[in-house]
């Protein structure tokens, strides 16, 4: 049932134990899981998440890394090896990890643009550009943010709508060129390369967070942020689904279970590596990096939203001083709502005409902004580096930063597509690893061109929503109750216990035999519910004339090729079972 390796991939367990982390510490880190601590509460959002880690995110990482290692194979192999039938488990995770990878090197390819722009003194995301006549600043970028505007049309030239595509940018082709030049020079000479790279993609990331907490902590309002963070909303929170249910599902998608990267990293191990000793430490750092980069990101969030508010206060005095012809330096932050008063009931005519045009300054509302994915990484972080000391060098740091953790997953993703082709002895026979590489990276570089065009970014929200959500939910359901009710779990426990030394504890048993695939079953029930609900899908598509995003429903088109992404991996399950089942009858 094992298919022994020619030789294992890793030089030492550490070297593996960095491979995962590299493929697991990823972009959610560092944008969605700050995004939803700022939306459940700061810290009171910890407390399910925590759970949630030890009830499902520690015990599905051993299981994936368990059967890697013991069967020796890529996913394909891997549960075939287990059950024929089960041959659609690892076609379905190699069909989602293509999906993956088809966009999630795009960002690579934003990122690579932002790092070149990163060099230009003042950066082009610090001010709005002036207009064709050189009269007044672009009408876009004025009713949006100088970051908005780099973003939405010097980056993406963004279509007013998904059934636009419009052209293709060039720019952005030779960036996501440049992406998949930079994988396919990681795996070219396969997992040799890659488990050199992993250093430097596991360890970049943490230098230069610790680079942006030293100087995030030294800048003005930071505190503001970290106050808002660790000042939890417990009860309320504990109490709200959406919560638990948010904090399942990022411990979920973090750990990067279910695409067949762990399988495929673990099964180039030595049959004696101790996984339940590294499943327990990557759980662990991942979950610790996601803290760590919060509290980066919340410091960050502080200093932007402390600068906005104060902004937005100096240009209310401001308009006081002129309007009633002040005294420059009468009117102060400390004093402003007394004079607003005092100029209220001494001028009440005039203060009348001019309060439709004071606006409401909130520190708790810039607080409350919560953004999450491109818009975290690309808006809001650039906002706040364009007003830091230095801005450049703060630019480069984490634009670099954001490519090591996009190429640290993308050898994960692309490690869950060549090991079980490599595996196949007849196209390891035939074609070189080098032309196997290459063919993928150039299929999905072809592919991912479609995400350059002016309606990119849209179908990029299709892919990153759709194409893995239900799909992993099933695929990580099903391997848990292979491994428990088909493989058996007492021949489980007794092929770790050969492997490791002991066999596993009660506590890993009861997970996964019960508390896990129930936790899956709920979540699966959830997002199938919560489509419904919705009924008609719907995405953010942006207005120039508004300078802003407005809600828009999906075309019947961009609605076909959700249910295609979906179904083009769940089906594969079922489908495999019944090709085995039909060709045992007909052999027969």
């Amino acid at each position: 049932m094992e298919a022994e390796k020619s030789r294992p991939l890793w030089d030492n367990p550490f070297q593996f134990v960095l491979a995962c982390i590299s493929y697991a510490v990823g972009l959610g880190n560092v944008w969605r899981f700050p995004y939803l601590c700022q939306m459940h509460g700061g810290g009171g959002f910890l407390i399910p998440y925590l759970i949630m880690l030890i009830l499902e995110g520690m015990p599905l990482l051993y299981l994936e890394l368990a059967v890697g290692q013991h069967m020796r194979q890529g996913s394909i192999g891997a549960w075939k090896a287990i059950s024929p039938y089960l041959c659609g488990v690892g076609v379905a995770s190699v069909i989602v990890s293509f999906f993956l990878s088809m966009y999630y090197n795009v960002i690579n390819a934003w990122a690579f643009w932002y790092l070149f722009h990163s060099f230009q003194d003042p950066l082009p995301w610090a001010n709005c550009p002036l207009n064709s006549n050189h009269t007044d600043y672009v009408e876009e970028c004025e009713k949006a943010t100088p970051t908005q505007y780099f973003w939405y049309r010097k980056t993406l030239n963004i279509s007013p709508s998904i059934e636009e595509n419009g052209g293709l940018q060039w720019e952005q082709a030779a960036c996501l060129i440049l992406a998949w030049l930079v994988v396919y020079l990681c795996i070219l000479r396969g997992t040799e390369h890659t488990g050199k790279v992993v250093y430097v993609t596991a360890t970049m990331p943490y230098v230069v967070l610790t680079i942006y907490l030293i100087r995030g902590l030294t800048l003005h309002g930071a505190a503001n942020g970290l106050t808002y963070m660790f000042t939890p909303k417990v009860l309320a929170q504990l109490a709200n689904p959406k919560t638990w249910i948010n904090a399942a599902t990022q411990i979920f998608f973090s750990l990067g279970l279910g695409f067949g990267s762990l399988i495929a990293f673990a099964s180039y191990n030595e049959p004696s590596n101790n996984c339940e000793r590294h499943a327990i430490i990557v759980s662990l750092i991942n979950s610790s990096t996601s803290v760590f980069a919060s509290i980066v990101t919340f410091s960050i969030y502080g200093f932007k939203a402390t600068f906005n508010y104060e902004n937005c206060i100096k240009k209310v005095i401001l308009l006081m001083t002129n309007f009633f012809d002040l005294e420059e330096g009468l009117i102060t932050m400390e004093n402003l709502d007394d004079m607003k008063h005092f100029l209220a009931s001494a001028h009440p005519r005039e203060y009348a005409d001019l309060l439709p045009q004071i606006k409401n300054c909130s520190l708790e509302a810039e607080l409350d902004t919560a953004v999450q994915g491109t818009g975290l990484a690309f808006i809001v972080y650039s906002e706040a580096i364009k007003n830091m000391e230095v801005s450049q060098l703060y630019s480069v740091l984490y634009f670099i930063m954001l490519l090591m953790l996009g190429i640290g997953s993308m050898l994960g993703n692309t490690a869950a597509i060549l090991t079980p082709l490599t595996d196949s002895k007849f196209i390891s026979s035939h074609v070189p690893r080098e032309m196997i590489s290459g063919g993928i990276c150039i299929i999905n570089c072809f592919v991912g061109l479609l995400f350059t065009m002016q309606a990119g970014n849209y179908w990029f929200d299709i892919f990153n929503d759709y194409a893995a959500t239900l799909s992993l939910l099933l695929i990580v359901l099903v391997e848990t109750i292979a491994v428990c009710y088909v493989y058996g779990l007492r021949r489980f426990q007794k092929a770790l216990g050969a492997m490791i030394g002991h066999e596993p504890s009660w506590y890993w048993k009861i997970m996964w035999a019960f508390v896990s695939p129930v936790l899956i079953v709920s979540l699966f029930i959830f997002y199938l519910t919560d489509y419904i609900r919705t009924g008609t899908l719907r995405y953010q598509a942006w207005d120039a004339t508004e300078g802003q995003l407005v809600t828009k429903d999906y075309p019947s088109g961009a609605l076909a090729v959700i249910g295609l992404l979906v179904a083009a991996s769940t089906l594969c399950i079922p489908l495999g079972a019944i090709v085995i089942f039909i060709k045992k009858r007909v052999s027969s």
